[in-house]
Formats: C-alpha cells, structure tokens, sequence
C-alpha cells in the first residue's frame, strides 16, 4: 500500500476522524501532521504553512505528558520489540505472566507505603473508575451500603468516562455540561495554593456532615492538572489523610498526570510523606509509548472486598495488564530510576522558572507559576488556538494550550538550550495573545 501525501492524510482526517475535544465540520482547526518522532522532537508538516515540507518540533508536552524519556527511546524500543517476540497479548482471566508481574511488584515498591495491590486497566479514566468501584465495594462489603458519593474539592479533573466525569468541576470544568445526568458528588470550595489550616477545617466539617453517605475523598495530589494547571501545598494532603481516618471515608489519590517524577518528586503524595488508601496512576508509566495504567489499594481494601458478599472485585478489561504495556513499562520505571531524575527534573524546572520570568510583567497574563517539570502562562482571557498554534510553530515548539493556559510537561531528555527553546515559544504565545 503505497504511503499517503500530507494532502491525502488531512482530506481522509477531515472526513472521517473525530480527535480529542475538537469539533468536526469546516469550523475545525485542520490539525498538523506528524511524520516521525526522535529522543524530545517531533517531525511534522503543516500543509497549511509549510506545504509538504516536514518541519522538527520539540513536543513540549511530552505527548499529554507521558514521554518522559521523548520518543524511539532504545531501551524502551528494546523492551517492547523483545516482549513482542516472545508474546503480545493474553487474556488475564485466568492467566498470568511475566511482565504484569514484575510491573506490580515494581508499582509496590515505589508507591507510597501500604499500596500492596494492583489493578491494571487500559486507561486513566477507566483506573479512576476501577478505584471508585473499589471504594464502593469496599463500602458494602463493610455494611454501609449508605456510603455511595465521593467527595472533592472543586478544580479537579479525572477523566472523561462517566464517573470520573461526576468529581470533575461541576461547573467551569470541561464536562459541566452533563452535571444533569452524572451521578450527585459532593464538592468542597477550590482548594488554596498556600496553605490555609482554616480550609482544612472547613473541609474536614463537611465531610462530616456527609460521612455516612460518603464512600471515598479522592483528589489531584499538589497538582490539579487539565481542570487548571493549579498548585497546592502538599500540606493540604496531610490534613485530608487525618480527615479521612477520623471519619471512615477512604482516600483517593489520582496520580495519572503527577506520577514518575513531573512535579520534583516520584509520586505527589511524596511532598507530604502520606499514603492514600487507593491510587491510580498512567501516562509517563509506559514512557509513552502503549496505553495503560493501574490502580493500587491497601491491603485491608483488596482483603474487605475479596471477603464481601461478591468475593471479588467485579471488574475485568479485555487488555488487562498486556504483555507489550507492562514490559515497557518495567523498562520506563527502571531507566527513570537508574538515572539522577531528580537533578534532570529540578534543571528543568530552573530552566522553565528563568524562561518563563519575562511573562509576568506582561500585559494580559493572569499567572505565571512552575512546579518540577510543570510551567504554566495563565491568560487573563481564553486562548486563541490557531494563533497560538502557529505560533509555537514558529518557534520550532508543538504546545496545545487549553482554556487560557498556556503550559509545558517537557520530556526529560529535554536539554537546558531545548527547555529555553520551549520557553521562549510560550512567552510569544502570550505576546502573540495579547
């Protein structure tokens, strides 16, 4: 089958191809072409602009933040093409191997004390699922079938099935427009950037007023990712762990988008030296390179509903814990902690806290704020996509914006020139937006 021209490959997208939060029809934003893809850059053309001419991008995203070590990584190259010579894809009912096995104990020792036990699913969203399955059973195998909703604070995003859709922002969130057909969750004010013990007690006062309906808290640790790109102390994670234990809700920690590194240290909860009673984390732990993700429970979790009246926990995904998932991500987690991550992670952030300096002063930016390998430009007023697009274009940079935040996850591989490069192609973004 011969390849298709750039030309070809935008005509049968148009025509067919719905992408993420996008619209279809002649209203769409066509997107770009990407053609191949090496250690932090990316090989695209933008017919628009360029013609058939492939231009190198730096994928200051790291892909929706999941390419930690950037892309044709040989080490994981070697992983998934040796795991693809000895097997692909089993069934994992009934089945075990090597790979999922190894991965688990590897999740066990590096998450936060007391997580024995791991679910993998085939996604983010269905591991945010899979742990509220795991909170209810729980719940009920306990007696309490009264103890159904979960509590948040206001600001999160979780996913984009139908009940992680339910704790996301009920209202300036990306999903508010389904808040009459998701199930009722109860919502705590945003949470602070300082810390503001006051909060916590108001928070801790309404999950007491709710506790015997209340199955699971579950949060964002320190970062709040695509509800807002906001930070908080990790204090705050302290007072929730307490809150919970007094009240017998169980605690949720979504790690998905803070997981392996991103915010300075391995896991979010690691700021505050706390563990969740469940956690759920994904994209950087394959390196980027297949889907999956997993979620991890205490012991006393995974023995309550393995004993409760359905003896197990009633949920089973086709791919579970594929051969080829879990091999790469064994040899993400390795090469990540086989390397001084924490020193790339913090130059990185001193490379995006002295780039992103001249935003401040600049007329129209609301914020501008950087956590480990996190940097944020917060518009005054909504981002302009094909401005902001071609512009980053023009600076060699691919950034996907959203709302009026203008942000970057670079891969670690990123050097300090590559990381100025990023900055530089945010900064005139927001010029370009003002």
């Amino acid at each position: 089958m011969p390849a298709l021209t750039p030309a070809e490959i935008r005509a049968i997208d148009a025509a067919h191809v719905w992408h993420p939060y996008s619209a279809i029809g002649a209203d769409a934003l066509p997107p770009v072409v990407a053609v191949g893809a090496r250690g932090a850059w990316l090989t695209v053309i933008d017919p628009a602009r360029d013609g058939d001419h492939p231009i190198e991008v730096i994928d200051a995203m790291s892909s929706w933040w999941t390419a930690i070590h950037g892309h044709g990584n040989p080490t994981l190259d070697a992983a998934l093409t040796g795991q693809l010579a000895r097997m692909n894809h089993v069934m994992f009912g009934g089945l075990t191997h090597e790979p999922a096995v190894r991965l688990a104990q590897l999740l066990v020792q590096i998450t936060p004390d007391g997580l024995d036990t791991v679910f993998f699913s085939d996604s983010g969203s269905v591991s945010v699922e899979v742990a509220v399955k795991m909170a209810l059973q729980y719940q009920r195998s306990r007696g309490r079938d009264g103890k159904h909703r979960l509590m948040t604070w206001r600001g999160g995003y979780h996913g984009d099935t139908f009940t992680p859709m339910s704790v996301c922002d009920p209202d300036g969130g990306m999903h508010s427009i389904w808040t009459d057909v998701l199930a009722h969750q109860v919502f705590a004010p945003q949470v602070p950037s300082a810390y503001d013990p006051a909060y916590s007690a108001a928070f801790e006062r309404q999950l007491a007023e709710r506790a015997d309906e209340l199955a699971a808290v579950i949060v964002e640790p320190v970062v709040q990712g695509a509800g807002g790109m906001r930070f908080h102390d990790p204090r705050y994670l302290s007072d929730l762990r307490a809150a919970c234990t007094r009240h017998g809700v169980l605690l949720i920690f979504d790690e998905i988008a803070t997981g392996f590194g991103r915010t300075g240290a391995l896991f979010a909860a690691d700021h505050a030296g706390v563990s969740p009673d469940i956690m759920c984390v994904g994209k950087a732990m394959t390196g980027g390179y297949v889907t999956l993700a997993a979620t991890l429970c205490s012991a006393e979790v995974a023995n309550t509903i393995s004993t409760g009246e359905s003896g197990a926990l009633m949920h089973g995904p086709t791919f579970m814990a594929n051969a080829l998932a879990c091999a790469v991500s064994v040899a993400s987690i390795e090469l990540l902690l086989g390397q001084d991550w924490r020193s790339t992670v913090g130059t990185i952030e001193a490379g995006l806290t002295d780039g992103l300096a001249p935003a401040r002063s600049m007329p129209g930016v609301a914020d501008v704020r950087v956590l480990g390998g996190i940097g944020v430009i917060e518009m005054e007023r909504p981002v302009d996509m094909a401005v902001a697009t071609a512009t980053a274009l023009q600076h060699r940079v691919w950034l996907r914006p959203f709302r009026n935040l203008v942000y970057a996850m670079p891969p670690y591989v990123c050097t300090p020139d590559e990381v100025g490069r990023i900055t530089s192609a945010m900064v005139g973004v927001a010029r370009a937006l003002t």
